[in-house]
């Protein structure tokens, strides 16, 4: 019950100020405003208590308006500058208060100063108070300003990014320095960082840099391919920053700040030769900067951590994720796909020839996918200007030639008969050229499904009278149908009469 009618109802009830105040808790001089007030207004108790509380104060309670105040004018219309030059890495209240007192003669004190800004600003632009639950979130972003170290051999300035993580409930953080911000570097750093942090919370909050979104939007950003897959390995949820709203990452931002103080200011960066040194260097500021109390707490980063975050994280897996590159090739026509970056050649099977096909690999491996199906998969070969063969993608016709050993074609000759087989024979002691035997033997072998055994045995043996051993006069006799016809005696050799103009043999001699 509002007060008001509490102290109205107790006066028609015949109590006295002294009694109201005693009761209700409110000064007799306030009862007696609103006395003076209930009168003024000509209205019957009897309406007025039909009215709600908000109404009934709005009869009782009157704010007269504020006089206007020309100091309060001109730091109000100084605000502005002040929203924005305090984005500006180094500037604080404190300066721009100074400033502001130098140049107002009659100025508010730094507190008032404060006051009217975080009430000004309140006005001008709503920024909502996030809650961090532990193990729920980890925020990702690059330092704006880059390291450096010099290369001792040539005396190079070598400039490096800084990546850093922190977690949402307990601010623990990672700091770690790479060499660009591309995809294989951002998703190595924030695998290191969850391996630096012990695991994997329910979600991650990156900028909207190229690594990690390929377009972005207020609802649903799309993400590369590369940080999707690292995500879903890793059972997080991607949720990208709104896109030119650092205060949705206020987290990292302000740790950012944070370690251009107690990183950057405390780097002897002349002193440093190399990427693995300087994050050595890093990482023993970096846990300073952990271990150290947070302000107006007797605890610091890492033992709340210990405390409330380390048992939500989720276990990390027991493989790590292995960064893959995607390349979409087409085939050749000699059913072979080719990894340009290692000018490398991997078979995949007959079918696929002159297809698109997507190769993903990684250091170690090689994977090729005919739109959702692993067709063939491989050790990373690089080897440049070299083929990767498996026997099994050959079509069957092109199989044959794995069984193109002397022992074998003897072996498929023996089955069909031994006259074949001993033209095969024959036709493998010619001094010709192995592949020239082998496919006179294979056509040999091959006239069986046309004509049977027996016909080609004939046909063999037939040859072998005539002394010619290939595939030619087997084929010849075949189509002639000489294999089928009877054999005749051979022409009996008559000797020459002796003759006076024959000279004989001992001419010669």
């Amino acid at each position: 019950m509002s007060k008001i009618r509490h102290v109205l109802r107790l006066y028609f009830q015949k109590k006295g100020k002294k009694a109201i105040s005693e009761q209700t808790g409110v000064a007799r001089n306030t009862i007696r405003k609103y006395l003076l007030i209930f009168r003024s207004l000509n209205i019957p108790w009897d309406e007025l208590s039909k009215l709600s509380d908000s109404e009934l104060e709005k009869h009782f309670i009157r704010e007269g308006p504020k006089e206007p105040s020309e100091r309060l004018d001109e730091l109000q219309a100084f605000f502005p500058t002040v929203d924005k030059r305090l984005k500006r890495r180094g500037m604080t209240r404190g300066i721009l208060w100074e400033e502001y007192h130098k140049t107002h003669g009659n100025a508010f004190g730094f507190t008032q100063f404060c006051k009217h800004y975080r009430r000004w600003i309140n006005k001008v632009d709503s920024v909502m108070h996030i809650d961090h639950k532990a193990g729920d979130k980890v925020y990702v972003d690059y330092a704006g300003e880059k390291l450096y170290f010099v290369n001792q051999q040539t005396g190079e300035i070598m400039y490096v990014e800084v990546f850093l993580a922190i977690l949402g409930a307990s601010q623990l953080t990672y700091v770690e320095a790479t060499m660009t911000q591309q995809k294989e570097d951002f998703i190595g750093s924030c695998e290191r960082s969850l391996y630096y942090f012990g695991g994997v919370p329910m979600a991650i909050v990156p900028d909207n840099l190229k690594s990690a979104v390929t377009k972005s939007d207020k609802y649903e950003p799309s993400l590369n391919e590369a940080f999707e897959d690292f995500c879903e390995h890793y059972a997080m949820t991607a949720l990208p920053a709104k896109a030119y709203r650092p205060r949705y990452k206020a987290l990292v931002e302000g740790v950012v700040k944070i370690m251009y103080t107690r990183i950057y200011a405390m780097l002897k960066l002349d002193m440093i030769h190399s990427l693995e040194e300087l994050n050595q260097v890093i990482r023993g500021l970096l846990e300073e900067h952990n271990n150290k109390a947070l302000t107006g707490r007797d605890y610091s980063r890492r033992q709340l951590f210990d405390e409330i975050e380390k048992e939500a994280l989720q276990s990390l897996p027991v493989i790590g994720y292995e960064f893959k590159k995607r390349r979409v090739v087409t085939v050749s026509r000699m059913g072979y796909a080719a990894l340009s970056e290692d000018k490398h050649y991997y078979h995949v099977p007959y079918e696929f020839k002159c297809k698109k096909v997507t190769v993903l690999y990684s250091g170690t491996r090689v994977d090729i996918f005919h739109r959702y199906d692993c067709i063939a998969t491989y050790q990373r070969n690089r080897t440049p200007f070299d083929f990767t063969s498996t026997e099994a993608f050959h079509a069957p016709q092109h199989q044959f030639r794995k069984d193109w050993t002397p022992e074998r074609m003897i072996e498929r000759a023996a089955v069909i008969g031994p006259d074949v087989k001993d033209l095969v024979i024959k036709i493998l002691e010619k001094p010709q050229h192995p592949d020239q035997s082998f496919k006179s033997c294979a056509g040999v072998l091959n006239c069986c499904k046309k004509v049977g055994p027996e016909r080609l045995n004939n046909a063999c043996r037939r040859a072998m009278e005539y002394g010619l051993y290939n595939y030619r006069i087997v084929k010849t006799i075949l189509e002639k149908k000489l294999d089928l016809e009877e054999e005749t005696e051979p022409p009996v050799r008559t000797l020459l009469p002796a003759h006076e103009n024959i000279r004989g043999e001992s001419y010669f001699n």
